[in-house]
């Protein structure tokens, strides 16, 4: 089962799907995510986040000052500022 994936800025869905792994720059380090992984609320930090969807290919995004949520299958990232980049 794939992870779904949000990535919302304050003003727009930037990008939405599913993925094989997520990783994202919180204020503690980097972390990745993938299917089945432990419940997770986190504070986003000024950084990348490198989505693999399910097909493999790869999305990229800049983001910052927001958070992120896991649970279930489920992550959220929600960021003051976002934008693809690839």
């Amino acid at each position: 089962m794939p992870l779904k994936v949000s990535l919302v800025s304050a003003d727009a869905e930037v990008w939405t799907g599913e993925a094989s792994l997520v990783v994202a720059k919180t204020v503690e380090g980097e972390i990745g995510f993938m299917p089945g992984h432990e419940p997770v609320l986190a504070i986003l930090a000024e950084g990348q986040v490198r989505i693999t969807q399910s097909s493999g290919s790869k999305i990229i995004a800049n983001a910052q000052d927001g958070f992120l949520s896991m649970e279930g299958n489920q992550l959220t990232i929600v960021a003051g500022n976002a934008a693809l980049i690839s």
